[in-house]
């Protein structure tokens, strides 16, 4: 039986995972080391990832983190006007996810679980729960 859960990402969708992140990284004014620890990857590769002709693989941990940022990123622009939707990742934030840290440093500490549990946040705030 054919398993219905890809391994790895196919290299077309991994593509558009990376240039959508990078410009959501240089949307949010992310510095190099932040968007690399969203992404789960070291500098350097961080470095290598967002320029077109990547050929590495994604693992499935960071195909999960790149949709959820997408996600996320989206909830923000839908929720808020600009500024506050490219300045709320960096911004300390008071809410149950983040006990007054920046949603950017919660979101590197706590791993994929935090970055979705903020999303689902956004997502609830947007949907007015």
């Amino acid at each position: 039986m054919e398993s219905l859960v890809m391994e790895r990402a196919a290299p077309d969708r991994q593509a558009v995972a990376l240039k959508a992140f990078s410009r959501i990284a240089d949307a949010w004014s992310l510095t190099l080391r932040e968007a690399a620890a969203l992404a789960d990857m070291s500098d350097s590769t961080w470095k290598r990832a967002k320029k077109p002709d990547y050929a590495g693989d994604l693992t499935r941990d960071q195909m999960l983190r790149l949709g959820a940022l997408v996600g996320l990123y989206k909830s923000l622009e839908l929720y808020f006007s600009e500024p506050i939707s490219r300045d709320w990742i960096k911004l300390a934030n008071a809410g149950p996810e983040f006990d007054g840290r920046r949603p950017v440093d919660a979101m590197i500490a706590g791993g994929l679980p935090k970055i979705l549990r903020v999303r689902t946040y956004v997502d609830a705030l947007r949907g007015g729960v």
